[in-house]
């Protein structure tokens, strides 16, 4: 199961509220090969889910995540951060063995 802060999911709301997206809309994750640990997420905007996707609803705030790529993102949180460094998305994977030091990429044995 994938997990939403309701910090997350309020950003999420406000991102789909601010593009216009219809209510059946949410935010897309994934998963794709590259980055310095191997792999890297990635997420957009997505107007409703495929066949075949996960939909996580939580907090209020609907995620669509493909069947390849829930196999590295289950057991997520996802979080938003805002600090004076930082600001954005936070995956917090605990099955991540490596990640990279800005914490975009990740590995997965």
């Amino acid at each position: 199961m994938i997990h939403v802060t309701e910090k997350a999911a309020e950003k999420i709301r406000e991102l789909l509220a601010k593009e216009g997206v219809s209510a059946r809309g949410g935010l897309r994750l994934g998963v794709q090969g590259g980055g310095c640990s191997g792999l890297t997420y990635a997420m957009r905007l997505d107007v409703q889910a495929r066949d075949r996707d996960r939909v996580i609803e939580e907090n209020g705030a609907r995620v669509f995540v493909d069947p390849k790529s829930y196999v590295y993102l289950d057991e997520v949180t996802l979080d938003y951060e805002e600090t004076l460094m930082r600001q954005g998305f936070v995956f917090q994977n605990p099955r991540a063995t490596h990640s990279c030091g800005c914490g975009s990429s990740f590995t997965v044995s």
